[in-house]
């Protein structure tokens, strides 16, 4: 069936490159890779359409990371097919095991969460072997024993008539990982589409990029200095131990802090030293990356955190360093800096910005992303001091010693924001994959990420329908400004790897005996 004769069934009609890509996606296991708010589920929608009338007994199997994410997918499908068309069925943890085995029978399209699939599956009680298409959504996490694999593994050994769709806006920089992706969904064919393609570019509003650089304040060099003292001891005695070889950075601290926690295990008296010192230079590298790049009240709790574990007498390693002079010394440097009502001038630069977004457009909204929860409790706090910004924090659901935002908290929140009754959300990640979040005027990182995947899902929240704006904030001489280089290098690399992967996927086509990637 042409996509011109779906007319009748589907009310919303895929533009020009959703089309191409449908077609591609009918005949082979496809990865779409597209920014996010290009329509990647239009496309799963056609793509299901057409296998409901080419197998008619057939079911289709939605797959999305999180709960609010498949429920979005499963109210997108229920919104644009006919009432009768076919039988809609949502999966979550909530509906009982038992319960899901009986509707599996009968559903013919279900929406799930990969874990309550691959635990079904894992109790054999239901067969996939009647499923005619498996669509992954944000399929860069379809890696290592993440429950996407199980149930793909499943399918492709089940179904009697299969067909992969996977979806991303950006499966990574790695090739490697790519590669992995490319064979857990068994893809033949990739669909690529960038802001810059020139089927995609005539549906894109104009997006305004600004970079925006602060100095790092002198009042915090001396807190930088003695912090940098603490961490130069510890790598140093990890180097005189013949630990720690090359450089000290957090990546290198927590991959010996992997090896070490193996040779302690067995009783390694030098192992466990070596842990202990790397533990405390972790924690010093992270109090560094609060004081250079987050806030002062989020280094001050942590640092009061640490004292406290010190008090409790949790480790010696804790005890070590809160009672060294440096440490000392940096807390009585932060409670004075604090007192007189100072914080990160990133803080300040952001609100002037934000001020300025509603001077121009009294109906704006705007995101603004931050890594830290603390950090987004800041911004919080300046941004209600402005006239205009009614502003809410978008967070992750509670931790096990901390405070957090249900599901059905986040719904409203994202609900709120299309209505007007906010105007402002300062997210974590949560706010960057997948997520119907409501076009926004102006997004703004709080810091660079040096993700690929997690900067195109940041920078895709603006510039859908109508202009507009991104702002990236960074601290000058900090670990900002290598981040912000590191993402921009690798979403080109990304680019550059998918589109070899492309070409070997071809050549195999011309000459089926070519193995799939190893």
């Amino acid at each position: 069936m042409q996509i011109e004769n779906m007319s009748n069934i589907v009310s919303m009609q895929p533009r020009e490159y959703q089309s191409k890509i449908i077609e591609t996606a009918k005949n082979n296991n496809t990865l779409v890779v597209l920014p996010t708010g290009l329509g990647k589920t239009l496309i799963a929608l056609h793509l299901s359409v057409h296998r409901k009338q080419q197998h008619p007994l057939s079911k289709i199997l939605f797959l999305a990371p999180t709960r609010p994410l498949i429920e979005q997918h499963f109210e997108y499908y229920k919104n644009n097919l006919p009432e009768l068309f076919a039988d809609l069925q949502l999966f979550t943890g909530s509906v009982p095991a038992s319960d899901r085995k009986k509707i599996f029978q009968t559903a013919e399209i279900i929406f799930s969460t990969p874990q309550c699939i691959a635990n079904d599956i894992g109790k054999s009680l239901y067969s996939l072997s009647d499923v005619s298409l498996l669509i992954i959504d944000e399929a860069h996490r379809c890696l290592k024993n993440y429950d996407y694999t199980k149930v793909v593994s499943t399918y492709k050994n089940q179904a009697s008539n299969q067909l992969i769709l996977g979806l991303t806006a950006s499966p990574g920089s790695d090739s490697d990982k790519v590669r992995q992706i490319i064979n857990h969904l068994a893809i033949d064919a990739i669909e690529l589409r960038t802001r810059d393609s020139e089927d995609v570019k005539p549906y894109l509003q104009e997006r305004e990029y600004e970079k925006v650089e602060v100095p790092f304040p002198k009042e915090f060099e001396e807190m930088r200095i003695l912090l940098r003292r603490i961490f130069n001891s510890k790598t140093e005695k990890l180097k005189i131990m013949n630990l720690l070889h090359g450089p000290a950075n957090k990546i290198s601290l927590l991959m010996l802090q992997n090896r070490l926690a193996i040779q302690a295990s067995s009783g390694n008296g030098q192992a466990m030293a070596g842990m202990s010192l790397t533990a405390q230079a972790i924690k010093i590298s992270h109090a560094l990356e609060l004081l250079e790049t987050q806030t002062l009240k989020g280094l001050s709790d942590y640092l009061l955190g640490l004292k406290q574990q010190s008090d409790e007498k949790k480790t010696r390693g804790v005890q070590t360093l809160v009672n060294s002079p440096e440490f000392q010394a940096s807390l009585l440097s932060l409670k004075q800096l604090m007192e007189k009502g100072i914080e990160h001038p990133k803080v300040e630069e952001l609100a002037i910005l934000i001020e300025n977004e509603f001077k121009e457009k009294k109906n704006a909204k705007i995101i603004v992303f931050t890594q830290f929860r603390d950090t987004a409790q800041v911004i919080q706090e300046r941004l209600m001091k402005l006239e205009d910004v009614k502003p809410s924090v978008f967070i992750g659901q509670a931790k096990k010693k901390g405070s957090g935002l249900s599901q059905k908290e986040q719904k409203q929140i994202v609900q709120d924001l299309k209505d007007g009754v906010i105007n402002a959300i300062i997210a974590t990640s949560i706010g960057e994959e997948g997520l119907d979040i409501a076009e926004v005027s102006a997004v703004f990182f709080y810091e660079p990420v040096p993700s690929a995947i997690r900067k195109i899902q940041r920078a895709g929240r603006t510039a859908r329908l109508s202009p507009g704006k991104l702002f990236i904030l960074m601290t000058q001489d900090t670990k900002d400004i290598a981040n912000h280089y590191a993402s921009s290098s690798r979403e080109k690399k990304m680019y550059k790897n998918i589109e070899l992967i492309e070409q070997e996927l071809r050549n195999k086509k011309k000459n089926p005996s070519l193995k799939r990637f190893l």
